[in-house]
């Protein structure tokens, strides 16, 4: 960092990150008003659209009941932005992810900005390329709120350290509090260790230990209030449903499991381009023999330090799923684009090399790819012609930026990531909300029951599975009958209405209900459902 005019460049960089923030935050929620609702999104949707009908607890609720998997605090921020408009939107859901998503952004090129301002930029433009990152900038996602929080601990410990900020030990322990609240135990255990690895790294072994027991003390407290919460929200029973869905579930594999290696692995195509790229970059450094770090060189080792023990740690529990690790992508971000703030090595050269060509060509290969695609869903992307035109304007400007060497890197870089993110935005978003649409066959069965009022029967769809997707676009406080077993049918009196997907009616052995033509056939999450009127018959 430049000691000179600290003061001077330290505001300079201030409203750099601002103004990159900011921009980012634009690209995050362009196109987003009041998209329809699918996949995970539809729970976090539903739990806000309760809250904002009964009003605010600690924990969301499903059909009326408190819900064991989360604290209330990611609704809460969706009710708060829900409230002006008395509905909740796509715009009102992804919002607090959109601005967690945009201070990373913030913080990443504070971090990197001090060494210099190329490092910065492509630091986050290497963020702005990986694939999970997008998906899980568009939704709901406290994962990737607490990537934030978790950078946000990184960097107030490494600023203090190295570019003269003051020590905000109360700002580290909100945080983990905040960790705590949106992603529960697990919340404040990943900042802790990306902060104490640091501290590790560095030997800096009296931080390590005051900073590593205050934090268990609080984890400790924390734990001990959420249990709390629980037993006052839904009493003994429920507190125990929390202990097993947010401790328990998660370490024993009843939530699913995957082998410990998943993270390693899985992470080349979930977190490319950055993850690959990072771990080529680690090479180039262990090849290129022992020297003496370079404070950037240093940022590098943190950062690889603190991204290791995130996927390390997360490999230990046997549920794991690839957003799980997002707080590791910062870090192989900053590690992705260290090439171009090294000048010398010739494997560093080459690394330089590789990325500026596939950040060139990364419109056409997109391109290439919706040529493919439209081959595969020639119904769901019938009119590519927009798209082709702003993939071909953009790949015209990257391959005009190499002719200036002062825009070469950063025009190319621009030009993938606005290409990326347009290829999403305008092709691959509303081709998922057209296959998985749940949205229209809801609204049409809710239709019918308005005009003939009758109980509502969710057949086969899961209370806490396909159910809350159709519930999220019924939006009301209507609760449905739920059964599983075609057994469990033959009790139910008319009138009723039933939804099932159309194998299962195909497969009832009833003949009574086999008789019933379908008021509606649709589809619905990629699949055909019906819906059926059980009418009372007439008495003689």
């Amino acid at each position: 960092m430049n000691k000179a005019h600290p003061p001077l460049l330290n505001a300079m960089i201030r409203h750099q990150s601002l103004g990159l923030g900011l921009l980012a935050l634009v690209l995050f929620i362009v196109g987003n008003w009041h998209q329809a609702v699918i996949g995970f999104d539809s729970r976090f949707v539903l739990f806000a659209q309760e809250m904002l009908r009964h009003g605010p607890s600690f924990f969301p609720t499903t059909y009326g009941q408190p819900y064991a998997d989360y604290l209330a605090t990611s609704t809460l921020l969706t009710w708060l932005l829900s409230l002006p408009l008395g509905q909740v939107t796509s715009l009102t859901a992804w919002l607090p992810t959109a601005v967690a998503s945009a201070l990373i952004v913030v913080l990443v090129y504070r971090l990197t900005a001090p060494y210099s301002p190329r490092w910065g930029l492509l630091s986050v433009a290497m963020l702005l390329l990986s694939s999970t990152f997008i998906s899980e900038t568009r939704a709901v996602s406290l994962d990737q709120m607490l990537a934030a929080v978790a950078l946000a601990v990184f960097y107030l410990g490494y600023a203090h350290d190295h570019f003269g900020a003051a020590k905000r030990l109360h700002w580290l322990f909100l945080l983990l509090i905040l960790g705590f609240a949106i992603r529960g135990p697990i919340g404040l255990v990943i900042p802790t260790g990306v902060l104490c690895s640091y501290y590790l790294i560095n030997r800096q072994w009296r931080q390590l230990f005051s900073f590593g027991l205050l934090a268990l003390a609080l984890l400790a407290a924390c734990v001990g209030l959420l249990l709390l919460l629980a037993k006052l929200s839904g009493g003994e029973v429920f507190m125990q449903d929390v202990i097993r869905m947010q401790f328990l579930g998660r370490m024993d594999g009843t939530e699913g499991s995957s082998g410990v290696l998943y993270y390693f692995t899985s992470s080349m195509g979930n977190y490319a381009l950055a993850y690959p790229v990072a771990i080529l970059v680690l090479l180039a450094v262990l090849m290129g023999g022992r020297r003496t770090p370079d404070p950037a060189l240093k940022l590098v080792l943190y950062c690889a330090a603190a991204g290791l023990l995130v996927m390390v740690g997360l490999s230990v529990p046997q549920a794991k799923k690839a957003r799980y690790i997002l707080p590791m992508l910062p870090m192989a971000a900053i590690i992705a684009a260290y090439p171009f703030q090294v000048t010398q090595g010739r494997l560093f050269a080459g690394l330089r090399g590789l990325m500026l060509v596939i950040w060139t060509l990364l419109p056409a290969l997109l391109a290439i790819g919706l040529v493919v695609a439209q081959r595969r869903y020639p119904e769901q992307l019938a009119s590519l012609g927009l798209m082709f035109g702003v993939l071909g304007v953009l790949q015209v400007l990257a391959l005009l930026t190499l002719l200036k060497s002062r825009l070469r890197p950063f025009g190319s870089a621009l030009a993938a990531v606005l290409a990326l993110w347009a290829t999403y935005i305008i092709v691959v978003e509303p081709m998922e909300r057209t296959l998985y649409d749940t949205r229209t066959f809801t609204l049409a069965v809710k239709a019918q029951i308005l005009q003939q009022p009758a109980p509502l029967v969710l057949h086969a769809l899961g209370k806490d599975a396909k159910a809350i997707k159709f519930m999220v676009n019924f939006d009301c406080d209507k609760v449905p009958l739920f059964t599983q077993l075609p057994a469990e049918l033959k009790p139910i009196q008319a009138p009723a209405w039933l939804v099932m997907s159309q194998a299962d009616f195909e497969g009832l052995t009833d003949p009574h209900l086999r008789s019933i033509a379908p008021t509606l056939t649709g589809e619905f999450d990629k699949n055909p459902y019906v819906l059926l009127h059980l009418e009372k018959t007439a008495t003689p």
